[in-house]
């Protein structure tokens, strides 16, 4: 027996920017219905990004989910870049008159649930065999199982916003989807304390032994994170061998603030940079990590995902309410556009801040002259700021 369940766009995922799109269309009457093969504890619970771009703050504005980001939010003008012990500090207010807000992707994931869920929102959790169907058709549809019962939800668009190993993507024929990557040979160690932060702005270091991350979640929570093997045994990293580590990558300046111990979660993540296109295959959108990863380095995952979904509801505004196809048309190659600056700024903070193996005392050197110039440039020093507190939508 199969139960058929008719919206206007269905949404695949239920993350951050799932649940965004959900909101966003909600606020102008687009009826939604979202579904996720985990359940709302477990995507609640996932530790992720923290540095909010303004125009994701605008977008969370706009979705009527931003009064708990502005009373808890850590606004922050500025980070500091350290090479081999000299610092350099990016004033980014002073630089483009922008800040980023310090604030959870956790905390941004349960305000919207929250939201979500007093506005009565259609969700399916734990669904499995999540199959998008006939994409290139004016009638798409989404077949799962869910608690044991056959379900399809017939639609007008599928908005796939499921991340890297979703199925989304890969309902994209193999002759037309293209995709580039890139595999960093390192991981980051993060380790999540409750103790207040070593600085009151995030601290990016390249050292001999590797890159370190000194950055927050509020004024007494410190998330900190150290370059390592991509393969270490997270066992082998004991607190106290991740403090020292940690303390001689950030240097004695740094370190002479540390307020260390007991971690409550530890994890080793891999880096790499991806690009799906296109975003768009008939009535099926791509949006977020299903279409495309950055290196953390720049702390772009989150709000590139967020201004994907700005540019897709506006889209699917346009057609809903004004009957104009135009923005659907060029959604695919407006967010690519974008994307790739992104992609290119990512991987331009991540060749500067990291030890790579491979590289050679040439290739060392580079590094080390382009810090260099980064502090002795304001336009350098500018051209990084622009990128960090967001580049526009189109």
């Amino acid at each position: 027996m199969t139960r058929t369940v008719k919206t206007q766009v269905c949404i695949i995922g239920a993350g951050p920017s799932g649940l965004l799109l959900s909101q966003l269309l909600a606020n102008v009457g687009i009826d939604t219905v979202v579904l996720d093969r985990k359940d709302r504890a477990y995507i609640e619970g996932r530790i992720r990004a923290g540095v909010l771009e303004q125009g994701t703050v605008t977008a969370l504005e706009e979705a009527g989910v931003a009064d708990r980001l502005h009373r808890e939010g850590l606004p922050h003008e500025g980070f500091e870049i350290s090479f081999d012990g000299d610092r350099h500090r990016i004033d980014i207010k002073a630089l483009t008159d922008k800040t980023v807000t310090v604030y959870g992707q956790t905390e941004v994931t349960k305000d919207l649930f929250d939201k979500r869920f007093a506005e009565g929102q259609q969700f399916f959790f734990n669904v499995e065999n999540v199959t998008p169907i006939d994409l290139k058709s004016a009638t798409p549809r989404v077949a799962f199982t869910h608690d044991g019962e056959h379900v399809v939800i017939a639609c007008d668009y599928i908005s796939g916003c499921d991340g890297f190993h979703g199925v989304s993507r890969q309902a994209i024929p193999a002759d037309v989807l293209k995709t580039f990557e890139r595999v960093y040979p390192f991981g980051w160690l993060g380790a999540m304390v409750d103790k207040p932060p070593v600085s009151h702005e995030l601290i990016y270091a390249n050292h001999e032994r590797g890159f370190a991350l000194a950055s927050m979640r509020s004024e007494t929570r410190s998330r900190y994170y150290v370059q390592c093997d991509v393969n270490d045994d997270i066992g082998a990293w004991s607190d106290d061998r991740f403090w020292e580590e940690l303390a001689l990558r950030l240097g004695p300046d740094a370190a002479s603030n540390l307020t260390t111990g007991p971690s409550f979660e530890k994890s080793i993540a891999p880096l790499r940079s991806f690009v799906a296109e296109p975003m768009r295959y008939g009535n099926l959108f791509l949006a977020g990590d299903a279409a495309h990863i950055v290196p953390p380095t720049g702390a772009k995952g989150l709000n590139l995902a967020m201004a994907d979904i700005r540019i897709l509801s506006r889209a699917l505004i346009e057609h809903y309410k004004d009957r104009n196809d135009h923005f659907i048309e060029t959604y695919s190659q407006t967010v690519l556009t974008r994307v790739w600056k992104v992609e290119r700024f990512s991987w331009q903070l991540s060749t500067l801040m990291h030890q790579f193996p491979q590289n050679s005392p040439f290739e060392k050197r580079m590094q080390r002259a382009e810090f260099d110039f980064l502090s002795s440039s304001e336009s350098a020093s500018r051209a990084i700021a622009e990128n960090y507190v967001g580049l526009p939508l189109d």
